[in-house]
């Protein structure tokens, strides 16, 4: 589907003037004398998108520029020169022009329409508690001056749930879906073999991209080594998040294997399974096996039957990361037990295991249990930090936007697991796998928010939206979807 549609009379008009634009800015900043690098940048944007309207500007072909914009290019370590009130980072203005353009298709093109998801009631609550908390806490944000903070979370968030409907609303099963599943498994294994490597050589070739006219570079903190292991961390923000992200796309590899009998993606998911334990964290361990509880609670007989491919994963990356699945196990099982670790004293600032960390902000959310502190309001790191980092995006959703958030979010997982779950179990069509598949990385996602606070990860947090999205899809298109109940 076009987002412009036919051969407009206007089109060749309105290509000439956005070139002639794009131009004449592009004289007047030079003869100014100011930087003409962004203004440059549009302009050959500008060119291509104009020469190639006819084929860029179809839904098809925007969602897959967006999945390969977040997959690839580096979500907090680059952004482009400019003196505005937030980062003006690569990413962002594709999806802004993204969601600009399906806007303006909503306007100005009948055919596109705004499509109901199934999952308004927690999206709502989810909505009310984020502006409940910034309502509530109007003081506190004004006193703390923290109004950029809460600018910057809120519009985080908004943007996750405008591509969650972007997807719903342009996305259809099965081309469109199968051809963005095909996309995200086979960009997500490119990203483990460069994984692998870094996790081997130390070289992160995601780290060296300031050759690229008008990209900024900005440091990137982490624990780069764990047990004498390199992590990687490829294009996410942490290997945590690196490894969170190829987890979830492992269901989906899975997926092509099975549904589509294409079994050359078993090597995918071999990759992505090396690769997300080149982050050496327990976090994507854990999640993986609450990715396969929810297989097997679906289809525990195709769970029973497959679950020999562990042995073959597991002796892979033995060899591929010699060492790791030792490391794995010493931080599993530390000196002294895994409790104990988890329970060293927190400080005021920084957290010291996620066990330590419940008492006191269980206490902290005791203060104002309906909205929370407020949306944003926590800052963990830097000069202005006023709260302690926590490794655990289900207690600082509580902080933050009280137990009308945690609700709404809790109430958004159940509803996807009840409907996806049900629907994927009343057959074995490919569509009932995809949606098996879908859950079973929705449940990973929801089980590493756990362990790690998840929404701070932009990219990871972006592929989850972009998932529950699809199984939506398929929800509202599909014929399992039609035929199984819709409980709430």
């Amino acid at each position: 589907m076009r987002v412009i549609p036919g051969e407009a009379q206007g089109a060749p008009i309105a290509a000439t003037t956005a070139i002639l634009g794009a131009l004449l800015a592009l004289s007047l900043t030079i003869i100014s004398g100011r930087p003409a690098t962004i203004v440059a940048m549009v302009l050959v944007v500008t060119a291509i998108v104009v020469s190639a309207r006819s084929a860029l500007l179809r839904w098809r072909t925007l969602f897959v520029l967006l999945l390969f914009a977040v997959l690839f290019i580096p979500i907090g370590r680059y952004r482009l020169p400019g003196s505005l009130p937030f980062q003006l980072e690569p990413y962002r203005i594709l999806v802004a022009f993204i969601l600009l353009v399906w806007f303006g298709a909503l306007l100005i093109d009948p055919r596109v329409k705004f499509r109901r998801s199934g999952f308004e009631a927690p999206l709502i609550l989810i909505g009310i508690a984020m502006l409940g908390s910034i309502v509530a806490n109007g003081d506190r944000i004004a006193s703390l001056n923290l109004s950029s903070d809460v600018v910057k979370t809120a519009s985080f968030q908004l943007s996750f749930f405008l591509v969650f409907y972007f997807v719903v609303s342009t996305v259809r099963w099965p081309r469109d879906v199968n051809t963005a599943v095909t996309v995200l498994v086979a960009g997500g294994s490119v990203i483990a073999v460069l994984a692998i490597i870094e996790s081997r050589t130390g070289f992160n070739p995601f780290a060296h991209l300031s050759f690229i006219p008008g990209f900024e570079q900005r440091e990137v903190q982490y624990e780069v080594t764990r047990y004498g292991k390199i992590r990687a961390a490829g294009p996410a923000q942490h290997p945590i998040a690196l490894g969170a992200l190829l987890e979830i796309l492992i269901p989906l590899a899975v997926y092509l294997v099975v549904a589509r009998r294409e079994k050359r993606w078993w090597i995918a998911a071999a990759l992505l399974a090396v690769g997300a334990n080149s982050a050496v964290s327990r976090t994507p361990v854990i999640m993986m096996l609450a990715s396969l509880l929810a297989v097997v609670f679906i289809r525990p007989r195709e769970a029973v039957r497959y679950w020999p491919a562990l042995v073959p994963a597991l002796i892979l990356i033995h060899f591929a990361l010699p060492g790791t699945l030792g490391s794995l196990r010493a931080q599993f099982f530390p000196s002294g037990g895994l409790v104990a670790q988890q329970q060293v004293h927190a400080t005021s600032q920084s957290s010291a295991g996620r066990v330590a960390d419940l008492s006191p902000s269980l206490s902290e959310a005791s203060a104002k249990p309906l909205f929370g502190q407020g949306l944003g309001t926590r800052i963990t790191t830097g000069p202005t930090a006023n709260a302690r980092l926590l490794d655990d995006q289900w207690l600082g959703t509580l902080l933050e936007t009280g137990i009308a958030g945690l609700v709404g979010w809790v109430w958004l997982f159940w509803r996807f697991f009840r409907r996806a779950g049900l629907a994927a179990k009343r057959g074995a069509s490919e569509e009932a796998w995809l949606l098996t598949a879908l859950v079973a990385s929705v449940a990973g996602f929801g089980a590493g928010m756990f362990l790690y606070d998840a929404f701070a990860f932009i990219q990871v947090t972006f592929v989850f939206f972009f998932l529950l999205g699809l199984g939506a899809v398929v929800l509202t298109q599909g014929t399992a979807g039609r035929s199984a109940p819709r409980p709430g």
